[in-house]
C-alpha cells in the first residue's frame, strides 16, 4: 500500500507536468505539504527555479522560458518593454532582465532570480493592450506589439526630459518600423493607444507619418 508522501510526491509530479512550474503556495492548496517538496527537491525529482517556485527537472524548455518564470512570480504582472518585443521578434537587444509591469498598487515583490525589473504603470494605461499567451503550460500576460512600442515612447519621453537622452525615441521607432514591415500591428492600432497614453501629437504622429509616406 502506498504511503501518504508518496502519493503526494505522485500527485505532485502529476500537478508540475500539467501546470509546468508551480509556487510552494499552489502546492498547499492542493494539498502537498511543503516537507513533500522539500523531500522531492533533495532526491532531484523536482528544480528549484526560484525562491518557492518549482518544475520538473526533465520538463522541456523554451526559448521563452523566463518569461514564464516571471509570470508566475509576478501573477499580476504583464511582460513589457524589451522583453515583449524580443518575445514578438522585434529587436535583436538581449536585455539582462525580464521586464514586467505591474498597476499603481500591487504589491512588489522581492525577486532574487531570475533578473526580474519591475516597472509601476498608471491606471490608464496598464489594463490597455494585453495578449494572453502560454509558455511551458504558464500563462503569461504580455502587451501588444502596438502597445509596446507606445510604452517605449512613453518611457523614451521621460528619459529625454529627466536626462535629454534620445536613445529611447530611435528605440521605439525603429521597432515600430520593424512591427509595420512585418504586419504585426497597423497603424491605427499604434494611433489608437498614442492618443491613450497621450504619446500623440508630438511624439508619435510625426514619427509614424514619416514612416509611412517612405513606405
Amino acid at each position: 500500500m502506498e504511503t501518504v508522501p508518496t502519493r503526494q510526491e505522485d500527485r505532485a509530479a502529476s500537478l508540475l507536468q500539467e501546470r509546468g512550474m508551480m509556487r510552494l503556495s499552489e502546492f498547499i492548496k492542493e494539498g502537498i505539504t511543503a516537507t513533500t517538496i522539500s523531500r522531492m527537491e533533495q532526491k532531484g525529482l523536482l528544480n528549484q527555479l526560484s525562491r518557492g517556485l518549482y518544475q520538473l527537472p526533465d520538463a522541456p524548455l523554451d526559448v521563452h522560458h523566463s518569461l514564464a518564470v516571471a509570470a508566475k512570480l509576478v501573477p499580476n504582472g504583464v511582460i513589457c518593454y524589451d522583453s515583449a518585443l524580443a518575445f514578438y521578434e522585434l529587436t535583436d537587444r538581449i536585455s539582462p532582465y525580464v521586464w514586467v509591469a505591474i498597476g499603481p498598487r500591487e504589491w512588489r515583490p522581492k525577486i532574487e532570480r531570475p533578473r526580474v525589473e519591475i516597472v509601476r504603470f498608471g491606471p490608464k494605461v496598464f489594463d490597455k493592450g494585453i495578449e494572453h499567451h502560454t509558455i511551458e503550460n504558464v500563462p503569461v500576460r504580455i502587451y501588444s506589439p502596438a502597445k509596446t512600442i507606445i510604452d517605449l515612447f512613453r518611457s523614451a519621453r521621460f528619459q529625454h526630459a529627466a536626462y535629454e537622452s534620445t536613445g529611447g525615441f530611435v528605440q521605439a521607432t525603429q521597432a515600430m518600423k520593424e512591427a509595420l514591415r512585418l504586419r504585426k500591428t497597423t497603424p491605427a492600432e499604434i494611433a489608437r493607444f498614442a492618443v491613450e497614453g497621450g504619446v500623440w501629437e508630438k511624439v508619435v504622429q510625426p514619427r509614424l507619418e514619416a514612416l509611412t509616406l517612405d513606405a
